[in-house]
């Protein structure tokens, strides 16, 4: 394909986007240390500082284009003896722009995006000199792929991002990465770039990583990384410098990351999402070196997958982690927060003494931990000062912040010593309506006027809890997610009487916590667990009506969950299912059911419904003994449906009552609460894409175009 194409491919997809965020391609001369001659650097800039990192839209990779065209001439006229590419500070650069390919309609358009960056991308090796990438700070996607096509990478030590994240979103790797990498550094360590990363919440790596698995051939210290990657280059151009790879294993050792590859995928996704498996393929397919099939490959996969639901709602669910997440919907103004200096914990059991930690952590503030004997305020304190050793042993906090973080935990029997001056106060005690009342009004007794009483209750009533209170407005749900360190969401409960400027100081706590606050009306078991407890009841119902325990689990399979409902309960803990259930049941007697079988199991002392002796679940015989079931037995199908009804028709319940603002906040909550998957887009594009919302609701969730390819 000539530039004219490339260049008139190009201008065709900037028209179906006018909004791009245009990144300009400067190119400078510099003649090089060691007499080694003239060299001509592309810096990729889109004019905006780093908290705007520099993408590739169709207008950005013209630009590349023209650049290449100029630097292309100079090295054929050899006017030069090298070319180079790096990013503005602290960005190299992000990929491509998924603003514009969530407006994309029409496959060939989505073709047009993948053969555009691939035609771009490729001048740099049909360079007549070598050309050389410099990765000076966060790099991602295409950004990664751009230096993929050079003769030479350098990398930063203060590098903090480095990832090929597009199968996290339902994508592959498309301008080169699934060809390029594993020629490069062989199909195993590329299997964990592209695979393994990815499926892993999108893990980064850092610079010294990049240089380890061998993508880049140097590594150098953040603080003068361009001048010493210059005088590297010069060192190679001259031959004094010698990059030398190891050998690429072509033979089975390529099949078996492509196998290793597989499991995981299967593993984190069961064959649901058809991203990791496109990649997998291509990469399979690249053991030859032909990686013109490659590309060709790439933009297949591409196109496909971006005219595709799942990368859709991956879009849609990285946009709600990104943007919704940071502005939380009918959140008060946050001027009306006030100033928390001091916190407060009731309750020194696992729960509160990782919640003291976590507000320690991100506060910095004193916090107190009460509890009802000496033993257990002594063990909370003792939790905490362990976790902070435990930093300190991995480099997270030096000697200075460990002892200061240590000195600022305490604990005391009596609350009117700890909390008289304390801001902000969390009760974590047993869940029980007569026993929360009863702290709050012990609390209230001596906190002083201004201060916050947060209850971290699951599914109980923060209003009822307030209401025998002299100032129940002050009262606010605060309910976190096990394990409170790894998942984000925060659910904020407002009460019938909590007033804005309680809420407001909630939501400015739940923000300096790093936590994903969503705003949620005080209604039994809020989103999460009424969610879940409506999914595992349908679970449980199927199970006590006859089908195969096995059967049922298999049956939600297909969701990618992060683990099976049953294992999930074990996680949870029976008797805690059970307890939600029963509150449930009571509010809502015709949807949610108390199961015997899962009562049977409480009762007996059991930990959950399967054994681990061969290293995989198995069903318990103990338990086995105990369930008592019908004779109606679905199928895998079957349950699936039953399952998903049950989870659609209660989520249109949710939004009829104004538990939260919008579809957008369930998903949100269940990606950053519950571990669902981005591929699903939490769960209501998934309900509307396989016709189920519409089936029990009569409509779907979702506008067209909101997580799905606009109309």
């Amino acid at each position: 394909m000539s530039t004219t194409t490339t260049t008139e491919l190009l201008k065709g997809a900037a028209e179906l986007f006018p909004d791009e965020v245009v990144t300009q391609a400067h190119v400078r001369h510099l003649d090089l240390p060691q007499g080694a001659g003239r060299f001509a650097l592309i810096t990729l800039d889109n004019g905006f500082d780093h908290t705007k990192p520099t993408t590739f839209g169709p207008a950005s990779l013209a630009n590349l284009n023209a650049a290449i065209d100029q630097v292309e001439k100079e090295a054929a006229e050899g006017e030069i003896v090298g070319a180079g590419i790096t990013g503005k500070p602290f960005i190299f650069a992000v990929g491509a722009d998924l603003k514009g390919v969530e407006l994309l309609k029409h496959h060939e358009d989505a073709l047009a995006i993948g053969k555009g960056g691939h035609e771009v991308f490729k001048r740099l090796a049909g360079l007549a000199v070598p050309t050389f990438a410099y990765y000076n700070g966060a790099a991602m996607g295409g950004g990664v792929e751009v230096g993929l096509h050079c003769t030479y990478r350098t990398v930063s030590k203060a590098l903090p991002a480095f990832s090929l994240p597009e199968v996290f979103l339902g994508l592959v790797p498309g301008w080169g990465g699934c060809a390029l990498l594993p020629n490069l550094i062989g199909a195993d360590k590329a299997v964990s770039v592209i695979i393994e990363n990815s499926l892993n919440q999108n893990r980064q790596l850092k610079g010294k990583q990049v240089f380890e698995l061998g993508i880049a051939d140097a590594l150098f210290e953040g603080a003068d990384f361009l001048e010493q990657s210059l005088i590297w280059t010069a060192s190679v151009l001259t031959g004094s410098t010698q990059v030398v790879r190891p050998e690429i294993d072509r033979a089975e050792g390529w099949d078996a990351a492509v196998a290793r590859g597989r499991a995981i995928a299967d593993s984190k996704v069961h064959g649901a999402a058809p991203a990791a498996y496109r990649a997998l393929e291509i990469i399979a397919a690249a053991k030859d070196g032909d990686l013109q099939q490659g590309f060709d490959a790439e933009d297949t996969a591409l196109a496909d997958l971006i005219m595709g639901g799942e990368l859709r709602s991956g879009i849609y669910s990285f946009n709600l982690v990104q943007k919704r997440a940071k502005r939380p919907a009918g959140a008060p103004d946050k001027n009306l927060a006030r100033p928390v200096t001091k916190v407060g914990v009731v309750g020194a059991g696992l729960m509160a003494s990782q919640l003291a930690l976590l507000f320690l952590r991100r506060l910095e503030v004193p916090v107190v931990l009460t509890d009802i004997d000496q033993a257990r305020v002594d063990k909370g304190v003792g939790y905490v000062h362990e976790e902070i050793d435990k930093l300190l042993l991995k480099g997270r906090v030096n000697q200075d912040k460990a002892n200061r973080l240590k000195g600022l935990v305490s604990g005391v029997l009596d609350k009117a010593e700890g909390f008289s001056d304390a801001d902000f106060i969390i009760e974590a005690v047993f869940e029980e309506i007569g026993v929360k009342q009863q702290v709050f009004a012990e609390v209230e007794a001596v906190a002083p006027a201004h201060a916050i009483l947060a209850t971290n209750t699951s599914s109980l009533s923060v209003s009822e809890m307030a209401s025998k209170l002299k100032h129940p407005e002050r009262v606010v749900g605060f309910h976190f997610f096990n394990p409170v360190a790894i998942l984000p969401l925060l659910e904020i409960v407002r009460g019938e009487q909590t007033d804005d400027a309680s809420l407001a100081t909630a939501f400015g706590v739940a923000k300096k916590l790093k936590k994903t606050a969503v705003l949620v009306k005080d209604a039994p078991a809020f989103v999460v667990n009424r969610i879940l407890t409506r999914f595992m009841g349908e679970i449980q119902n199927v199970i006590d009506e006859g089908t195969p325990v096995e059967v049922a689990e298999k049956g939600v399979e297909p969701l990618g969950l992060p683990m099976s409902p049953l294992v999930l309960l074990e996680l949870v803990g029976p008797a805690i299912g059970l307890h939600v259930s029963e509150t449930l049941n009571r509010a809502f007697p015709e949807r949610f059911t108390v199961s015997p079988n899962l009562a049977a199991v409480v009762k007996a002392g059991k930990r959950g419904f399967y054994v681990y002796d061969s290293g995989k679940p198995e069903l318990d015989p103990e338990v086995a003994a105990l369930l008592k079931q019908g004779d109606k037995v679905l199928t895998e199908e079957q349950v699936r449906d039953r399952v998903l009804d049950a989870v659609a028709q209660e989520i249109g319940l949710m939004l009829d009552e104004g538990v939260v603002a919008e579809a957008q906040d369930i998903d949100l909550c269940l990606i950053t609460g519950a571990g669902w998957p981005f591929h699903l887009g939490g769960i209501t594009p998934y309900l509307d894409r396989e016709g189920i919302s519409e089936r029990v609701n009569g409509k779907p969730f979702l506008a067209q175009g909101v997580a799905s390819v606009p109309a």
